[in-house]
């Protein structure tokens, strides 16, 4: 790195979605100056004004201390290549691609992995928000771990494997439960119940979840065994509800009951 942290580096953040978008407000916010890059430059410049940053034009031109790649997984390797012998530190916020992307592109390089769920319009406090983060050596991580500390109170290093494995509880914790209330909706709708009657029971949920072990706080037909009223509900069911239904009642009854019932019998 040409500067080290506490001469006030000067970031860059690649890319202009929902994680760029959170990042580089927590960056302006802990008084970094930023730049941003996005292959459409247009919203590169929508978001560098919202925040008070730089936008950039071409990838060559951005010139920073810490570049913070905030793109899709599968376009992270061949970015990676295209920036290969260029100075500074380099990081990716992904949950699941390996910090070795960067292995003999860049000498400095690391992960900068803020475990959360972001859309643009929602606010969240990134101080709140847990951050892994990985570096190629000694020196690199504590930069990492002073840049990610001014930006969140909870900041945990972690390796490449084990982060693999907190984003895959991620997407169980977040982005799956999210599906199954999309269902939900769907069944409202149906009726023309509105999802907000779900609202309470989610709270509820959720309430208890952060209080007691998960495991512990099961409820509903396939945790007390009760197979008529499963097979009561698959009969009303079809497609992808059926499925998922199935499932996930089998798997329930096989942990909680030790058998996995034929419904369709």
């Amino acid at each position: 790195m040409d500067r080290t942290l506490s001469h006030s580096p000067r970031i860059a953040v690649i890319g202009s979605g929902n994680v760029a978008t959170h990042l580089a407000k927590a960056v302006t916010r802990a008084g970094y100056k930023l730049s941003i890059y996005n292959h459409h430059y247009e919203s590169a410049s929508r978001l560098a004004s919202a925040v008070g940053a730089t936008a950039v034009a071409d990838l060559d031109d951005l010139d920073a201390d810490i570049y913070i790649i905030t793109i899709k997984d599968d376009a992270i390797a061949s970015l990676a290549a295209s920036v290969a012998g260029r100075k500074g530190l380099w990081l990716h916020t992904s949950g699941s691609v390996d910090m070795k992307v960067f292995d003999g592109i860049v000498d400095s390089y690391g992960v900068l992995y803020p475990m959360q769920t972001f859309s643009k319009d929602a606010d969240v406090d990134m101080t709140e928000v847990p951050f892994f983060i990985e570096g190629c050596n000694g020196d690199v991580t504590r930069a990492i771990r002073e840049l990610a500390s001014s930006l969140s109170h909870k900041v945990l290093e972690v390796s490449s494997a084990n982060r693999v494995k907190l984003h895959i509880a991620a997407v169980f914790a977040c982005n799956f439960t999210n599906y199954m209330w999309a269902q939900s909706s769907d069944i409202l709708e149906s009726i023309d119940a509105d999802f907000s009657v779900m609202h309470p029971l989610i709270k509820a949920t959720l309430d208890k979840t952060l209080t007691m072990s998960p495991h512990d706080g099961q409820t509903g037909p396939a945790r007390r065994g009760d197979v008529d009223i499963i097979k009561k509900h698959l009969s009303m069911l079809s497609g992808v509800k059926h499925k998922l239904y199935e499932t996930l009642s089998t798997d329930i009854m096989n942990e909680y009951h030790h058998n996995t019932t034929d419904y369709q019998s």
